[in-house]
């Protein structure tokens, strides 16, 4: 797992120092010029978002039936990330919904859920720090019920009216565009495996360690 994480996190930070040269070789986009680049970054990060959540709520609903440590180590780390990568698409988001709509912020269907699947994370996360004992099955079933969003938020640029792009637009990208894209999507992936990685190694020994001042004690 350590060389896993090394090789991962090195190949990752030498694809995020390619990645804007080929950014920068990309066309412009016709009516948002420069700004539309924020893209690149935007889609990978909100990609992963939703992704971390899937597989915390996964984590989550194993441990609520099997109560396996390592099924919440899982899902403890996948919530960070989660949070993680929300605050990059919600970031990235409105600097570049500024220029394509002339405004920072749209409640539209996508954009809400967004930020409430980012809450929900949040809440995860504060659950598991101030919750006391037992927090960790209630923060599991919030992680099952933030993961049930997940699919609403992919379709609902199909289903209701809103401004954000539809699911369509990536697939139908030039090949000068795509390949950028999926370059850059790539390298998130990369990182996102390596902090998942390094996240669960952490937890782990932090059990262990609780674990060996409670033998202590007794």
């Amino acid at each position: 797992m350590r060389q896993f994480f090394g090789a991962g996190l090195v190949l990752a930070a030498v694809m995020f120092v390619f990645a804007p040269i080929y950014i920068a070789q990309a066309p412009f986009e016709p009516t948002m010029g420069l700004v539309q680049k924020i893209f690149y970054f935007h889609f990978p990060a909100a990609i992963l978002m939703l992704m971390s959540a899937i597989i915390g709520g996964i984590a989550s609903a194993w441990f609520l039936v099997k109560k396996r440590s390592s099924a919440d180590r899982l899902a403890f780390a996948a919530a960070e990330l989660t949070v993680l990568f929300g605050v990059m698409t919600l970031v990235t988001g409105p600097l570049w919904a500024r220029k394509a709509w002339g405004v920072w912020w749209q409640w539209d269907a996508r954009l809400t859920m967004s930020l409430l699947l980012w809450m929900i994370f949040v809440a995860y996360l504060l659950l598991r720090r101030y919750g006391g004992p037992g927090s960790e099955t209630l923060a599991a079933g919030l992680a099952v019920f933030g993961m049930a969003n997940v699919p609403f938020i992919y379709v609902s640029v199909n289903v209701w009216r809103t401004i954000h792009p539809k699911t369509t637009v990536v697939p139908t990208l030039p090949v000068s565009m795509g390949g950028p894209l999926w370059f850059s999507f790539g390298a998130f992936v990369l990182l996102y495996v390596a902090l998942l990685t390094a996240r669960m190694r952490l937890e782990e020994q932090r059990s262990r360690l609780e674990q060996l001042y409670l033998d202590l004690e007794e």
